[in-house]
């Protein structure tokens, strides 16, 4: 059985970050066009102030992750990357390091395998409202 690669992205606006979006309903829909019923969904945030993860997406879980990332690497603190840009945003940049731009996700019987209780999120990093751009990359077989 040959191996089938499907790509797609969509986008999502975010407010001034830690902004936190589930995704899951752009991801279904793209891995169910893709036809793949076995396989993976690799995901990209694109962006260097962007990430991408899995948490339960319920306001206590959104809030207390929101705050983890503020606290490991808070706005007002210095950072070396505002010598050379003066823009603000070097804790998004560490921020969104430390999470990661990409997820791979299992595809098992044409669907994105995930717990009971965990969501696929997007997440803007940025001191400013930004409008990102998820590649969608699904691999695998149609059988």
């Amino acid at each position: 059985m040959a191996a089938i690669v499907h790509c797609d992205s969509f986008e999502v606006a975010l407010e001034t970050g830690p902004d936190v979006r589930e995704i899951d309903g752009a991801l279904t829909r793209i891995v169910g066009a893709s036809g793949i019923r076995q396989g993976s969904a690799h995901l990209t945030a694109i962006g260097s102030t962007a990430s991408l993860t899995t948490i339960e997406y319920e306001p206590g879980a959104v809030a207390d992750l929101k705050a983890a990332v503020t606290r490991l690497a808070p706005p007002d603190m210095r950072y070396a990357h505002e010598e050379a840009w003066h823009d603000g945003n070097g804790h998004s940049h560490v921020q969104a390091a430390l999470l990661g731009p990409s997820v791979v996700l299992p595809v098992r019987d044409g669907r994105v395998a995930l717990g009971t209780w965990q969501q696929v999120v997007l997440i803007n990093h940025d001191n400013r409202p930004r409008r990102r751009r998820v590649e969608v990359t699904v691999i695998g077989t149609a059988g």
